[in-house]
Formats: structure tokens, C-alpha cells, sequence
């Protein structure tokens, strides 16, 4: 079973998505990610999960990321949207 990103982002919420974006890349070892500017936060997020993907734990479709069941087991801000 995979975890659609959109589908999780859709859980999150618009007013929560900037905060929950920054949290993700600080799990992903993204530097200065509480400080970046939204726009940048946005292309971040989208190079990490096309780096899952060539790890072998996410897929590309169109433009949604189908993540492996247990990829994001250790983001404790996950946990609260599955």
C-alpha cells in the first residue's frame, strides 16, 4: 500500500501546508528550512520527494508522489495526517 502525497498535503490543510512543508525538509536534512522562503520551501519539497523517488521508496504519477506505506515513519508530523 502507498501514501499519496496529495492526498496527505489534502489532510494537512492550506493553513497548515507552509509549516508542515518546512517540517519535512528539516526530517530530510534540508538546511535553513525554517528560515526559506515559501516559494523555495515549495521546490525543496518537490526535489526531495523526486530524491525518495530514485531511492526506490516513492513513484512518481503526474503530479502526485505515491510513497512507500513506511517511508515517512519516522516524520512525526505525518503521523498526525495518515
Amino acid at each position: 500500500m502507498s501514501l499519496s502525497w496529495r492526498d496527505l498535503e489534502a489532510r494537512v490543510g492550506l493553513d497548515d501546508l507552509p509549516a508542515f512543508h518546512r517540517a519535512f525538509l528539516t526530517w530530510r536534512g534540508v538546511e535553513g528550512a525554517p528560515v526559506m522562503p515559501l516559494r523555495r520551501v515549495q521546490q525543496r519539497v518537490e526535489a526531495e520527494l523526486n530524491r525518495m523517488v530514485q531511492s526506490g521508496v516513492a513513484r512518481r504519477d503526474g503530479d502526485d508522489w505515491h510513497l512507500d506505506a513506511d517511508a515517512l515513519d519516522t516524520f512525526e508530523n505525518a503521523r498526525t495526517y495518515r
